[in-house]
């Protein structure tokens, strides 16, 4: 009989949160290094850099790799003779790691769980409630993993119910086209086949918390159906051509990894969950003996890569017109630096309901002839100007597009991934632009803010509006002012000179 006491349980579940917000696992690392070595797509080539960059920054500085943080996902495999020294419940201790973790004075992390999901959406201020999954199996030892998964790869996730008879391949290469790049590629794709349609979701979630293998099992070969399987789908999802942020190129998949679960005879549940360019995960287990201990990588596991401006063009956002952002091309590489304003979902129901009302807009926030940053930083720490702050995704602003460039005068965008089409036609229509910094390099972003302040909506939290002044802030041109996506035209070219080089 082993006991496991309350406080090991707790200070585990808190330093594992803390020990996945800056260490990336370093199979992910030299995944990605090799995948860095062998792009040949300048734009991808260069998004990766500032990921292995970022990387690296974060384990030095022990700062969150992504401005968000996640959501925490546990799960708990608890031996049946397994005592527990303990007032509060499994659940409760969880949530407590959590808290303690996400408001650790050291390394704030983001808050980002909203209670009332379906109604007010209020933030609960220390990142729980943790998602639990609890099983009870034979032995003497807690074997817990934890993960914290980023929203916008989360969104991407797919389920289906396909018949017996239908290809599994067919539908994930009918669906990967459809995840866009708000999952911030290259990552992991986890993938869960069988059982009910909630089990098929867990398979998938699982399978995402995998070590990366795929080049082991391609130099020694499958040995069984679900290793070909991956084998077929790593080729093929990477012949798309979608590459880093879906700027084109030869890699957009690190891995796939699958799990499977006996399933009814008339049913084939499927379901995909990505995970992001910020993957977050750890494996211990508790056998009575104190609190898991976790053991920091070495930075010589980080490969040193100095990212140069090139032939990045140098621009002063404070004295831009529509004539000079007419001249910029979808690819083109820009160092920013000047003054912009923030702002991701909730800001933007604010601003327009403000607009639709025909009231003034709060006191500070002028957009005209500047540019809006979709973003929620992390609270600053000790000398911060703040805290990591990486984009958001910015197909959630489509909506608002058009009224925000019609009736502010504001000249462009930053975020990440692609715009859909009604963002597509208010930008060529209003003559704007839309950028995008990388997704999964949020520190490194950071320490090109130079000032920042919040200057409407505090009550918002880490979605308030903020006034920052940016200095040479990396950024691609995504849309140009003609509505031209390099999200659109990229993947096609790249996916043509793969096929032609095989």
């Amino acid at each position: 009989m082993t006991t496991i006491r309350q406080d090991d349980f707790i200070d585990s579940i808190c330093d594992a949160l803390q020990y996945i917000s800056y260490y990336h696992p370093k199979d992910f690392i030299q995944a990605l290094h090799a995948a860095y070595q062998k792009e040949q797509s300048p734009a991808a080539k260069d998004a990766m850099a500032q990921i292995l960059i970022n990387s690296r920054m974060c384990a030095e500085g022990k700062r969150p790799i992504c401005q968000d943080t996640g959501i925490v996902t546990v799960f708990l495999k608890i031996g049946m003779d397994v005592r527990w020294e303990a007032e509060l419940s499994v659940s409760e201790m969880v949530n407590e790691g959590v808290r303690r973790a996400y408001t650790h004075p050291d390394n704030l992390l983001r808050a980002s769980i909203l209670s009332d999901p379906a109604g007010k959406r209020i933030n609960t201020k220390d990142n729980t409630p943790a998602v639990i999954h609890m099983e009870l199996v034979k032995g003497d030892q807690v074997e817990v993993e934890v993960a914290a998964k980023g929203g916008g790869s989360e969104a991407k996730s797919k389920f289906a119910m396909l018949n017996p008879s239908e290809s599994i391949v067919d539908w994930v290469m009918k669906m990967l086209p459809t995840m866009g790049a708000g999952w911030c590629p290259p990552g992991i794709l986890g993938i869960g086949i069988g059982g009910t349609a909630e089990k098929a979701m867990l398979l998938a979630k699982q399978a995402c918390m995998e070590s990366i293998d795929i080049q082991d099992l391609i130099a020694r070969g499958p040995n069984n159906a679900l290793e070909e399987l991956r084998l077929e789908l790593f080729d093929k999802v990477n012949s798309l051509g979608i590459g880093a942020q879906g700027l084109g190129g030869l890699t957009t998949v690190l891995d796939i990894k699958i799990l499977d679960y006996p399933t009814h005879a008339a049913n084939k549940p499927i379901a995909m969950i990505p995970n992001c360019a910020a993957t977050r995960h750890a494996h211990f287990v508790l056998n009575g003996s104190g609190p898991a201990l976790l053991t920091p990588p070495r930075l010589a596991d980080w490969p040193v890569i100095t990212q140069t401006a090139g032939n990045a063009r140098r621009v002063n956002i404070d004295s831009l017109t529509k004539a000079d952002i007419a001249a910029w091309q979808p690819g083109e590489t820009l160092l920013l630096s000047g003054t912009m304003l923030t702002g991701r979902d909730a800001a933007h129901k604010k601003l327009v309901d403000l607009l639709v009302s025909g009231e003034a807009l709060p006191a500070g926030v002028d957009f005209n002839n500047k540019f809006i940053y979709y973003v929620g930083p992390v609270d600053p720490v000790r000398d911060e100007v703040v805290g990591p702050a990486g984009p958001t995704t910015a197909t959630r602003m489509d909506s608002f597009t058009d009224k925000v460039l019609a009736e502010t005068g504001l000249l462009g965008m930053i975020g990440k991934a692609e715009r859909g089409a009604v963002a597509l036609d208010a930008i060529k229509k209003h003559q704007a632009v839309y950028l995008i910094a990388v997704g999964g390099a949020a520190y490194l972003v950071s320490k090109a803010i130079r000032q920042s302040r919040v200057v409407a909506f505090p009550e918002l939290g880490m979605e308030a509006i903020h006034e920052f002044v940016v200095e040479d802030m990396p950024v691609t041109v995504a849309v140009d002012s003609r509505g031209e996506s390099i999200h659109n035209t990229a993947p096609v070219i790249w996916k043509a000179r793969i096929a032609e080089g095989k």
